[in-house]
């Protein structure tokens, strides 16, 4: 990495720590019961550090997407990859889909929970469970197939 960078980078970082080390300090000097107390106390302590916590995820989220994205467009390969791979979790997503029912969601006792009514809602969660269930599948087909290979290699 360019040495320029990596000092700028050195300082950004240690300027977001400090400013963090203020906030955490502000909140340990006043004392958890009172800011827990305290309306008052919230807004003007509590309130500035999430949303300066909420500023820095949001910010390094930008730029990693826009490092990755660089990365991807600077490397045809790497990118033919990438939509190849997404094009394989859309696949499994349309037969998460497919398995999916939209039934309504009951408990023990037969009786539909909450919120559990029959329809899209229930659809989807439906496929959140299968491609869960399907994507731990093939991670663990890979993990058992990784563990025979090393019992069997000789290396």
């Amino acid at each position: 990495m360019n040495s320029k960078i990596a000092k700028i980078l050195s300082l950004a970082s240690g300027l977001i720590g400090l400013i963090a080390i203020y906030f955490l300090v502000r909140i340990i000097m006043e004392g958890d019961d009172a800011v827990k107390e305290s309306l008052e106390l919230q807004n003007s302590l509590v309130s500035p550090f999430v949303s300066f916590a909420r500023v820095i995820l949001i910010i390094t989220a930008i730029i990693a997407i826009v490092f990755s994205l660089w990365n991807l467009v600077r490397q045809p390969k790497l990118l033919k990859k990438t939509l190849i791979s997404l094009a394989g979790l859309a696949v499994l997503l349309m037969i998460s889909y497919a398995m999916a029912s939209d039934a309504a969601v009951t408990n023990v006792s037969g009786n539909v929970i909450k919120d559990g009514e029959a329809g899209p809602v229930s659809k989807w969660v439906s496929t959140g469970i299968w491609y869960s269930m399907i994507l731990g599948g093939i991670g663990l087909g890979f993990f058992l197939w990784d563990f025979v290979k090393s019992l069997v290699s000789t290396k």
